[in-house]
């Protein structure tokens, strides 16, 4: 290795520079929502243009002008991930993707009684079809990024509930516990996540899956402060995470500073499924 080559590559992982992404192009589904604003604000204050997704424009337009006020890089593509013609057209026309943020979900919230073969087939459509449709139609962009800079990075945001079951004693009710079909579907992404990075680690392109913990929105706690108390009591730190507390995570997987990182679920949970 000749002295310019080791000055390059002590300046790429300088501490510094470690988690920055300038130049990167970074893409968001759900971009809008409760942990989808904190990820896209996160990548785009480490100097990615992100282009935010979701299915509702007006919703999306606001969030995209927030961020822009903010001094951020950044554009809209409002479609539903679920729709694979969409999927592959936009795709398709995108030159470079560094960093693909798979974090959408659709699901109706029902006990188990009430539950119904469609509300599998539509949760896993939109959390686990969307993501596979999503990274092969990216592939072409993605591996253009490789090329360029080394190397590119999938996230799937999974969840606790994909590695354990819910502990129905928390709810108020057992009906109100987290769903069959949500934590199904993360804990088969967590799978796919695994192959992706099989068949995508010869072309430089790493796939990790992230797995936030109890993140309940501040109406959720407001509403309901007994049930955020039980739920806080359950993470070894005693609380519960706030939505910017995954920002880190995410940047960590996105960056240079897990270049050597794939087919890996880096949890954030205060803990809670380490007891």
């Amino acid at each position: 290795m000749g002295r310019h080559d080791a000055t390059r590559i002590l300046t790429q992982f300088a501490p510094q520079t470690l988690f920055r992404l300038d130049g990167r192009v970074a893409f968001v589904s759900a971009a809008a929502g409760h942990l989808g604003s904190a990820m896209s604000r996160a990548l785009a204050g480490a100097g990615a243009h992100v282009i935010v997704n979701a299915r509702n424009d007006d919703h999306l337009k606001d969030f995209e002008a927030t961020l822009r006020a903010e001094g951020h890089s950044v554009e809209r593509a409002a479609f539903d991930v679920a729709d694979v013609t969409k999927v592959r057209a936009f795709f398709k026309a995108l030159p470079r993707l560094d960093i693909l943020v798979n974090n959408a979900i659709s699901m109706t919230p029902k006990p188990f009684d009430a539950l119904e073969p469609a509300d599998f087939a539509a949760t896993y459509a939109s959390a686990v079809t969307a993501s596979f449709e999503t990274v092969r139609a990216a592939r072409s962009a993605l591996c253009a990024a490789a090329a360029e800079v080394g190397e590119a990075s999938v996230v799937n945001i999974a969840s606790m509930y994909g590695l354990v079951a819910p502990d129905s004693r928390l709810y108020a009710r057992p009906s109100d516990a987290s769903p069959f079909h949500y934590g199904a579907a993360k804990a088969a992404l967590l799978q796919l996540t695994r192959h992706l990075a099989a068949e995508l680690g010869p072309e430089n392109i790493r796939v990790n899956a992230l797995v936030p913990g109890p993140f309940p929105r501040s109406e959720v706690q407001a509403r309901d402060p007994d049930f955020a108390a039980r739920l806080a009591g359950r993470t070894m730190l005693g609380r519960l995470g706030r939505a910017e507390e995954i920002a880190g995570p995410l940047l960590f997987l996105a960056s240079r500073a897990s270049t050597f990182m794939t087919g890996s679920t880096l949890t954030v949970d205060g803990g809670w499924t380490a007891w």
